[in-house]
C-alpha cells in the first residue's frame, strides 16, 4: 500500500516521485517497465548515435501505414529505461514559445498560461550561464552550452544569418525566433536525465520512496470510479499494489491512453468490441494525438573530415574521442549531434515561428538507422504547429500487445504546404556561402525534388517524427478531453495523467521541457489537493 503510485519513470515520473517524496510522510512507489539506466551508451551523449542503431533502452513503436506519407509505416521511438525518452533523445533544452501556453489557457485549462508555467520551468532548472528574468539556477536539471561545439554548427549559424535570419544566442528567452546554438541538458560532459535530476540524488536516501524497474503495469484497479491501484506483471508473476491517495499515469503520449483504456476508461462502444469492461465511459481517450512531422535534407562531404561519419579518419576521430571522454568527460563525444538550430516563419502568414531547424554534424538517414558511407552533414526541417491529428486505439485487450498509433501526419493540406516552405528555406539556407565553402553535395534523393510538386513528393516519400509526440489525453473542459486543469481524469477519483500526452496543443519545440514543466506544476497541484 503506497500514498501515490507512479506510473513510468520517465521525465514526467521521474520528477513527481522526487518531488511528492520531499515529504517523508507521504510513500511513493514509481514503476518502470524498462531497466535501470546503467548504460555508457546513455551517460555519453554521442551515445545517442549507437542507440538508435542498437534499439538500446527503446520501445521503438510503429506507427500504422499514414496515407500521407504514401502508405508507409513511420518510427515511434520512446525510452525504455529509467529516465524514459530523456535518457535517449539529443538533449536539446527548448520550451517553446508564450502563446503556446497562453492558447492553453485559452482553451479553458487556468493556470497553464505563460506567466503560470514559467516559475516552473525555472524552479526545475540550473542553468549554468546563470539566473536572470528567464532562467533559474539550484533547480534539478542541469543545463548548459555544449563543451566542445564542432566548428561546422558555427557556420551553420553564419550560413542563416547570410540568408537573411536574425542571431539569436538564446531560444528560452524574450524571443524564440532567430538562429543560434542549442542548449542541452548536460553535466560535466554527461547527458542529464531526467532520472539523474530528480530520482539519482535520492534513490536509497529517502526510505519513502520506492523505485521498481522492469515492472510493466497492465492494467489501472477501480472501485466505484475511483482508481485503487494497479495491477502489474514482473518476472512472469502478475499482482496488485494499492493506493491511499492517487494513481499517477505518466507513461506518455502512446502508453498513458493504452493503459486508460485497458483500465476501462475510453470510447465505451471500442472498449465493449474487445471485452475490456466499461468502468467509465471517455471518448476522449486516444483522440487528438499529433507530433512534429519533419524531413530531412543530408550532403555529403567528402574533404571535410571532422564532421561524423565512416570512414578511417572517422574511425580515428571517434576513438580518440572515446578516449578523451573516458579519461576527463572531454571531446568530440560530447556531441548531441544537433549543434544548432533556428526557428523561422514558413511566410508573412505566419504570427510566430511555425518551424525548427536541427542542424546535425553527421549525414543521417532514417533515424540514424542507417549508416552511410563518408563524412557530411544534414539538417531537418519540422512544423511546430501541425493541424494534422490522429489517435491511439486498441487492437487487443492483451497488455503485451502494442496499440494502433496513427498521428495523421499530413491529413491537413496546410500542413504540406507549410513544410514545403520550410524545406525550401532549409535548402536557401544550406546554399549560402558559409556552408557552399565545405564543397558539398546534396544526396540525390532530395537533389531532384525542386519543383513544388517534387518537394511535396520527396516529404511525402521521406518525412517522419522528430519524437514529440502528445495530445492524447488532453486537457480541457471538452467533450473530447481526458483530463481537467488539474490533471484529474474527467469522472476517475484518485487518477491523473501528468505527461506529455495532456497538451491541448503542441508547444513550438522540443518537448522534454515542457513535460518535465507540467510534472513539476502537477506536483504543486497533487498536494494542494491532498
Amino acid at each position: 500500500m503506497f500514498d501515490y503510485i507512479v506510473v513510468g519513470g520517465g521525465s514526467a515520473g521521474s520528477v513527481l516521485a522526487s518531488r511528492l517524496s520531499e515529504d517523508p510522510a507521504v510513500s511513493v512507489c514509481l514503476l518502470e517497465a524498462g531497466p535501470v539506466d546503467h548504460s555508457t551508451l546513455i551517460h555519453c551523449p554521442a551515445g545517442v548515435g549507437l542507440m538508435a542503431l542498437t534499439g538500446t533502452a527503446n520501445w521503438a513503436f510503429q506507427t500504422v501505414p499514414q496515407t500521407g506519407l504514401n502508405g508507409r509505416r513511420g518510427y515511434q521511438p520512446r525510452g525504455k529505461v529509467l529516465g524514459g525518452s530523456s535518457s535517449i533523445n539529443a538533449m536539446v533544452y527548448i520550451r517553446g514559445q508564450r502563446e503556446d501556453y497562453d492558447h492553453w489557457a485559452e482553451a479553458g485549462n487556468p493556470g497553464w498560461g505563460w506567466g503560470d508555467v514559467l516559475p516552473y520551468f525555472q524552479r526545475s532548472e540550473h542553468n549554468e550561464r546563470g539566473a536572470d528574468a528567464w532562467h533559474g539556477t539550484g533547480g534539478p536539471l542541469n543545463v548548459m552550452d555544449l563543451r566542445q561545439p564542432n566548428r561546422h554548427g558555427a557556420a551553420f549559424v553564419q550560413a542563416a544569418l547570410q540568408a537573411g535570419c536574425m542571431a539569436n544566442p538564446d531560444f528560452n528567452a524574450a524571443t524564440q525566433e532567430g538562429v543560434g546554438p542549442y542548449q542541452v541538458t548536460h553535466k560535466n560532459g554527461e547527458r542529464f536525465s531526467a532520472a539523474k535530476g530528480y530520482l539519482k540524488p535520492h534513490l536509497g536516501r529517502r526510505a519513502n520512496l520506492q523505485v521498481s524497474t522492469g515492472v510493466q503495469v497492465t492494467r489501472v484497479l477501480m472501485k466505484n470510479r475511483r482508481a485503487v491501484g494497479v495491477e502489474i506483471r514482473q518476472g512472469g508473476a502478475a499482482r496488485e499494489l494499492q493506493v491511499r491517495r492517487e494513481v499517477l499515469l505518466c507513461a506518455g503520449a502512446l502508453q498513458s491512453p493504452q493503459l486508460l483504456m485497458l483500465s476501462g476508461v475510453g470510447d465505451g462502444a471500442a472498449l465493449q468490441r474487445l471485452g475490456i469492461p466499461v468502468q467509465h465511459a471517455l471518448p476522449g481517450v486516444g483522440r487528438q494525438l499529433h507530433d512534429h512531422l519533419d524531413v530531412v535534407q543530408v550532403v555529403d562531404t567528402p574533404k571535410v573530415k571532422d564532421l561524423f561519419g565512416l570512414s578511417l579518419a572517422g574511425g580515428w576521430h571517434v576513438l580518440k574521442g572515446a578516449l578523451d571522454w573516458r579519461r576527463d568527460r572531454t571531446g568530440v563525444l560530447t556531441t548531441n549531434y544537433a549543434e544548432a538550430g533556428a526557428f523561422l516563419r514558413s511566410g508573412p502568414d505566419a504570427a510566430t515561428p511555425d518551424l525548427q531547424l536541427h542542424f546535425v554534424i553527421g549525414k543521417l538517414v532514417d533515424h540514424g538507422r542507417k549508416p552511410l558511407l563518408g563524412h557530411g552533414y544534414s539538417c531537418h526541417v519540422c512544423l511546430l504547429r501541425p493541424k494534422s491529428r490522429g489517435s491511439v486505439t486498441l487492437e487487443s485487450p492483451d497488455p503485451s500487445a502494442l496499440p494502433a498509433i496513427d498521428p495523421g501526419f499530413l491529413t491537413e493540406p496546410e500542413d504540406l504546404d507549410r513544410m514545403v516552405r520550410g524545406f525550401k528555406l532549409m535548402r536557401r539556407i544550406l546554399q549560402q556561402p558559409a556552408l557552399a565553402a565545405l564543397g558539398g553535395r546534396e544526396l540525390p534523393a532530395s537533389a531532384g525534388a525542386q519543383t513544388d510538386g517534387q518537394i511535396e513528393a520527396f516529404i511525402r516519400g521521406h518525412a517522419d517524427t522528430i519524437y514529440h509526440p502528445v495530445g492524447s489525453c488532453r486537457m480541457g473542459p471538452g467533450p473530447d478531453d481526458v483530463v481537467d486543469a488539474r490533471l484529474r481524469v474527467h469522472g476517475v477519483a484518485g487518477l491523473r495523467v501528468v505527461d506529455a500526452s495532456v497538451m491541448p496543443r503542441i508547444v513550438s519545440g522540443n518537448t522534454n521541457a515542457p513535460t518535465i514543466m507540467i510534472a513539476e506544476k502537477a506536483a504543486d497541484l497533487i498536494r494542494s489537493d491532498a
